[in-house]
């Protein structure tokens, strides 16, 4: 682990680093956040699924040496759950005022970020395609944002007669 994070000073965002003076004349550095995490579900093909989230990824170096890179964004941890007649997206972005969240949707991905200085989040997130887009709405209360859609209409098909 150790190996892992050397010479990580040098590879952290500069929006990621903060330093003052304290009224003893003291000088302090702060780093941070630096978050990640993961989810594990079971999806209903029975198989696992590990989604991860944060501002750190894992990367291959040289000789394929692990090291992490961190970013100044942080992809939320995020939740798509359907049911027989919705599609239901859950993310979480606490820390932010609802007006710095943006929220863009087209070709079966949702886009979602925050335009927050202090605190920015992006992540883009494939969706059914089933999903109807233009019956969307969205909520956001204590750092959680719910996105819902209604599905689309499945047609039952048609029978053609041959002439």
């Amino acid at each position: 682990m150790e190996r892992e994070f050397e010479d990580i000073e040098k590879r952290i965002p500069k929006d990621l680093v903060r330093e003052y003076n304290t009224p003893q004349g003291g000088k302090v550095r702060e780093v941070g956040p630096i978050v990640y995490g993961y989810s594990m579900t079971i999806g209903p093909d029975g198989k696992p699924k590990v989604r991860e989230f944060g501002n750190v990824k894992s990367s291959r170096g040289f000789g394929g040496i692990s090291r992490p890179e961190i970013s100044g964004e942080m992809e939320p941890l995020v939740d798509v759950t359907t049911t027989d007649k919705e599609v239901k997206v859950v993310v979480e972005m606490p820390g932010i005022p609802k007006d710095n969240i943006r929220i863009n949707v087209h070709d079966g991905t949702l886009e979602v970020k925050s335009e927050d200085p202090q605190r920015k989040y992006h992540r883009t997130i494939e969706i059914p395609p089933e999903t109807d887009i233009e019956t969307a709405k969205s909520a956001y209360n204590n750092g959680i944002l719910e996105i819902t859609f209604k599905k689309k209409e499945q047609t039952k098909g048609k029978t053609i007669k041959v002439e």
